[in-house]
Protein backbone atom coordinates (compact mmCIF):
# COMPACT_ATOMS: atom_id res chain seq x y z
CA UNK A 1 0.00 0.00 0.00
CA UNK A 2 1.79 3.95 -1.26
CA UNK A 3 1.98 6.04 1.97
CA UNK A 4 3.66 9.20 2.26
CA UNK A 5 7.25 8.74 3.16
CA UNK A 6 6.35 11.35 6.53
CA UNK A 7 4.24 8.33 7.93
CA UNK A 8 7.25 5.77 7.78
CA UNK A 9 7.85 5.16 11.32
CA UNK A 10 10.93 3.04 12.41
CA UNK A 11 10.47 -0.96 12.32
CA UNK A 12 8.61 0.12 9.50
CA UNK A 13 9.00 -2.64 5.89
CA UNK A 14 9.40 -0.88 2.97
CA UNK A 15 9.56 -1.68 -1.12
CA UNK A 16 12.34 0.38 -2.12
CA UNK A 17 14.08 -0.48 -5.89
CA UNK A 18 12.86 -4.03 -5.87
CA UNK A 19 14.14 -4.67 -2.67
CA UNK A 20 12.29 -5.10 1.02
CA UNK A 21 14.11 -3.06 3.33
CA UNK A 22 13.29 -2.69 7.42
CA UNK A 23 13.75 1.32 8.52
CA UNK A 24 15.76 1.32 11.66
CA UNK A 25 15.93 5.41 11.55
CA UNK A 26 13.79 8.23 10.25
CA UNK A 27 14.39 11.80 10.82
CA UNK A 28 12.44 14.64 9.18
CA UNK A 29 14.16 18.05 8.37
CA UNK A 30 12.82 21.29 8.10
CA UNK A 31 15.63 23.51 6.42
CA UNK A 32 15.19 27.44 6.76
CA UNK A 33 15.64 27.33 3.24
CA UNK A 34 14.50 25.21 0.86
CA UNK A 35 11.38 22.16 1.08
CA UNK A 36 11.23 19.81 3.71
CA UNK A 37 12.75 16.09 3.47
CA UNK A 38 12.96 13.05 5.06
CA UNK A 39 16.62 11.31 5.74
CA UNK A 40 15.80 7.37 5.86
CA UNK A 41 18.04 4.60 6.95
CA UNK A 42 17.42 0.97 6.65
CA UNK A 43 18.70 -2.19 6.34
CA UNK A 44 17.33 -4.85 3.64
CA UNK A 45 15.82 -7.64 4.87
CA UNK A 46 17.37 -10.26 3.12
CA UNK A 47 20.41 -9.27 1.99
CA UNK A 48 21.65 -7.35 4.92
CA UNK A 49 22.88 -4.18 3.39
CA UNK A 50 21.92 -0.91 4.46
CA UNK A 51 20.27 2.34 2.60
CA UNK A 52 20.83 5.51 3.45
CA UNK A 53 18.22 7.99 1.27
CA UNK A 54 16.86 11.22 1.26
CA UNK A 55 12.90 11.58 -0.01
CA UNK A 56 11.15 15.28 -0.73
CA UNK A 57 8.21 15.24 2.45
CA UNK A 58 4.86 14.33 0.43
CA UNK A 59 6.41 11.47 -1.73
CA UNK A 60 4.18 8.72 -1.74
CA UNK A 61 6.40 5.29 -1.35
CA UNK A 62 5.20 1.50 -0.55
CA UNK A 63 4.89 -0.04 2.83
CA UNK A 64 5.19 -3.43 3.10
CA UNK A 65 2.56 -5.49 5.48
CA UNK A 66 4.70 -8.16 6.90
CA UNK A 67 2.71 -11.45 8.81
CA UNK A 68 4.49 -12.65 11.95
CA UNK A 69 3.93 -16.21 13.19
CA UNK A 70 4.42 -17.90 16.27
CA UNK A 71 7.19 -20.90 15.11
CA UNK A 72 9.50 -23.83 17.05
CA UNK A 73 13.04 -24.10 15.46
CA UNK A 74 13.36 -28.27 14.63
CA UNK A 75 16.73 -28.45 12.81
CA UNK A 76 19.29 -27.33 9.95
CA UNK A 77 20.19 -28.79 7.12
CA UNK A 78 22.94 -28.38 4.61
CA UNK A 79 21.15 -28.16 1.44
CA UNK A 80 17.41 -26.68 2.60
CA UNK A 81 18.77 -24.78 5.81
CA UNK A 82 17.01 -24.16 9.00
CA UNK A 83 13.90 -25.61 9.56
CA UNK A 84 11.08 -24.34 11.72
CA UNK A 85 7.14 -25.79 12.44
CA UNK A 86 4.58 -23.38 12.51
CA UNK A 87 2.97 -23.53 16.00
CA UNK A 88 -0.47 -22.73 14.22
CA UNK A 89 -0.95 -24.80 11.55
CA UNK A 90 1.77 -27.23 12.19
CA UNK A 91 3.77 -27.14 9.08
CA UNK A 92 7.47 -27.05 8.06
CA UNK A 93 8.85 -24.16 6.80
CA UNK A 94 12.31 -23.88 5.83
CA UNK A 95 14.55 -20.50 6.25
CA UNK A 96 17.72 -20.66 3.69
CA UNK A 97 20.75 -19.75 5.03
CA UNK A 98 20.90 -16.68 2.34
CA UNK A 99 17.89 -14.87 4.47
CA UNK A 100 19.50 -15.96 8.19
CA UNK A 101 22.39 -13.78 9.33
CA UNK A 102 24.48 -16.06 11.39
CA UNK A 103 24.77 -13.96 13.94
CA UNK A 104 21.41 -15.33 14.66
CA UNK A 105 21.90 -18.28 13.43
CA UNK A 106 24.59 -19.77 16.09
CA UNK A 107 21.80 -18.89 18.93
CA UNK A 108 19.63 -21.18 17.57
CA UNK A 109 18.95 -24.28 19.49
CA UNK A 110 16.14 -27.00 18.95
CA UNK A 111 13.12 -26.46 20.20
CA UNK A 112 13.73 -22.82 20.49
CA UNK A 113 10.37 -20.68 20.29
CA UNK A 114 11.03 -17.73 17.04
CA UNK A 115 8.85 -15.72 15.82
CA UNK A 116 8.94 -16.32 11.99
CA UNK A 117 8.24 -12.94 9.54
CA UNK A 118 6.35 -13.83 6.25
CA UNK A 119 6.31 -11.78 2.64
CA UNK A 120 3.11 -13.13 0.82
CA UNK A 121 3.50 -16.48 2.40
CA UNK A 122 7.39 -16.95 2.01
CA UNK A 123 9.56 -16.62 5.03
CA UNK A 124 11.94 -13.17 5.02
CA UNK A 125 13.48 -13.67 8.47
CA UNK A 126 13.09 -14.66 11.77
CA UNK A 127 13.11 -12.50 15.43
CA UNK A 128 14.98 -14.39 18.30
CA UNK A 129 14.26 -14.18 21.59
CA UNK A 130 15.88 -11.35 23.67
CA UNK A 131 17.85 -13.73 25.60
CA UNK A 132 18.77 -17.29 25.92
CA UNK A 133 20.10 -19.54 28.36
CA UNK A 134 23.35 -21.95 27.70
CA UNK A 135 25.62 -23.48 30.15
CA UNK A 136 29.14 -22.72 30.06
CA UNK A 137 31.36 -25.48 28.64
CA UNK A 138 34.54 -24.11 28.78
CA UNK A 139 36.16 -21.47 30.82
CA UNK A 140 39.74 -20.59 32.42
CA UNK A 141 39.86 -21.91 35.92
CA UNK A 142 38.19 -19.79 38.83
CA UNK A 143 40.25 -16.94 40.33
CA UNK A 144 39.63 -16.03 44.09
CA UNK A 145 39.00 -12.64 45.47
CA UNK A 146 38.35 -11.55 41.82
CA UNK A 147 34.61 -11.24 42.48
CA UNK A 148 34.85 -7.23 43.13
CA UNK A 149 36.57 -6.45 40.00
CA UNK A 150 35.21 -5.14 36.47
CA UNK A 151 37.60 -7.44 34.30
CA UNK A 152 35.85 -10.11 31.88
CA UNK A 153 37.57 -13.30 30.75
CA UNK A 154 36.51 -15.44 27.49
CA UNK A 155 34.09 -18.73 27.81
CA UNK A 156 32.65 -20.75 25.49
CA UNK A 157 29.27 -21.58 26.04
CA UNK A 158 26.84 -24.60 24.46
CA UNK A 159 26.90 -24.10 20.75
CA UNK A 160 30.51 -23.13 20.48
CA UNK A 161 29.82 -19.39 21.23
CA UNK A 162 32.40 -17.72 22.57
CA UNK A 163 31.22 -15.01 25.33
CA UNK A 164 33.12 -12.44 27.41
CA UNK A 165 32.33 -13.45 31.32
CA UNK A 166 33.21 -11.93 34.85
CA UNK A 167 36.02 -13.93 35.93
CA UNK A 168 33.78 -15.82 39.08
CA UNK A 169 32.41 -18.17 36.09
CA UNK A 170 33.25 -21.40 36.11
CA UNK A 171 32.36 -24.33 33.56
CA UNK A 172 29.15 -25.82 34.46
CA UNK A 173 27.68 -22.42 35.12
CA UNK A 174 24.46 -20.97 32.98
CA UNK A 175 24.51 -18.24 32.01
CA UNK A 176 21.55 -15.12 30.94
CA UNK A 177 22.59 -13.86 27.16
CA UNK A 178 21.73 -11.16 24.97
CA UNK A 179 21.06 -12.68 21.58
CA UNK A 180 21.81 -9.16 19.84
CA UNK A 181 24.81 -8.73 20.91
CA UNK A 182 26.71 -11.72 22.79
CA UNK A 183 27.12 -10.11 25.93
CA UNK A 184 26.55 -12.04 29.41
CA UNK A 185 23.63 -10.44 31.32
CA UNK A 186 23.67 -12.64 34.57
CA UNK A 187 23.49 -16.08 36.06
CA UNK A 188 20.93 -18.18 35.37
CA UNK A 189 17.84 -18.35 38.14
CA UNK A 190 17.12 -22.15 37.60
Amino acid sequence: MKVSVNTIRPGNVIEYNGKLWVTSKVQHVSPGKGGAFVNLEAKALREGNKLMEKFRSGVMIERVIIEEREATFLFKDPTTGYTFMDKENYEQVALGPDLLDEDQARWLADGMEVTLSLYEGAPVGIDLPQTVTLAVIEADAVVRGQTASSSYKPAIVEGGIRVMVPPHIGVGTRLVINTEDGSYLERAKD
